[in-house]
């Protein structure tokens, strides 16, 4: 009888480390920060999802993600990037310039990827793009050669047009920077570039209610996730004042906008995805190039265009990746 219980008992001492083991193996816990909603933003989240998965991790077999979204409220980010912290992620995907430099304010030690329209060596995210340092990296579009680039459509668009007007959101990190290019670009053609500033939706009215004294021909707006919060109210607006606009998300045009030019947001956050799997598996953040998106995305609605009176030429047309009838 004796025998028998201490063979018993070696038997439940044998599987024990197994089961220890098992336990042991916890899924890695990310967190995703975002600046943005839950729902303007849901093709973004899924396009990371798409690029963990890449790298072998599926949420929720593979890994587990703590999704915090500050709603447009920039306030908001530095606590829940402490919360996050807090959490004891593994990494932290940060979807703006802003919710990068408040993870980075809040670790100096868990691993940081950011999807952002800032100079990031500039801005001192990163040491330099070949060689971020410290424990951050990501993907990089540079706002102000965006601008550019929607300036020169709008030119080629409407080449008789003398002043066009550049709307952005000031307390946005992101679009904060002087966007010397563009004026350069815009005096090289022989345009006005204004610059208005809106961070309250009573600043957008007052905005478009600047465009008769400036003599604005059209509008290159400068979306962030307070503007695209206001999606609806900015397209009726541009549309009451029959000034024709380029946005830098997609997501305007089919709303009513005129055009849109803009990297592939949701090719860089799967991206940022790929990124934060290759540090799941060992890689360090310092030793990862920030790295320029690779696709972008011309959109444009006909309807607008003929509702503006407009002719898109056929060579403007070729050029797009979407038409929107």
């Amino acid at each position: 009888m004796k025998r028998r219980t201490f063979i018993m008992g070696l038997g439940s001492a044998a599987a024990w480390p197994l089961s220890a083991r098992a336990q042991q193996r916890a899924i890695p816990l990310i967190g995703f920060l975002n600046a943005g909603t839950a729902g303007v933003s849901a093709d973004r989240a899924a396009a990371f999802r798409r690029g963990l998965e890449q790298m072998g991790f599926v949420e929720g077999r593979d890994v587990l993600i703590e999704y915090r979204w500050a709603d447009g409220q920039y306030d908001r980010l530095p606590a829940l990037a402490k919360e996050l912290v807090n959490r004891g992620v593994a990494a932290i995907a940060a979807g703006s310039g802003l919710a990068a430099q408040a993870a980075k304010v809040a670790t100096s030690e868990i691993p940081i990827v950011f999807t952002s329209g800032i100079d990031a060596e500039k801005r001192g995210l990163v040491s330099s793009f070949s060689r971020p340092g410290g424990n951050i990296t990501g993907i990089n579009f540079l706002v102000d050669e965006l601008t550019t680039k929607q300036l020169g459509l709008l030119h080629d668009l409407l080449p008789r047009t003398r002043v066009i007007a550049l709307l952005l959101n000031p307390n946005f990190y992101d679009v904060a920077d002087p966007y010397e290019s563009t004026q350069n670009a815009a005096r090289a053609i022989g345009l006005r570039l204004e610059i208005l500033e809106a961070g309250t939706e009573h600043d957008i009215d007052a905005a478009f209610d600047r465009f008769a004294e400036l003599q604005v021909g059209a509008l290159m707006v400068v979306s962030d996730p307070f503007m695209l919060g206001y999606r609806d109210k900015i397209v009726a607006l541009a549309a009451s004042h029959a000034v024709p606009t380029i946005y830098n998300l997609r997501e305007f045009v089919p709303a009513g906008g005129l055009m849109s030019y803009d990297t592939s947001l949701t090719d860089a956050y799967r991206q940022a995805g790929v990124y934060v799997g290759r540090i799941l598996k060992g890689e360090k953040p310092a030793n990862l190039p920030v790295v320029q998106p690779t696709k972008y995305e011309f959109v444009i609605n006909l309807k607008t265009a003929k509702a503006l009176g407009l002719t898109i030429s056929e060579t403007l047309l070729a050029t797009a990746d979407e038409v929107i009838q």
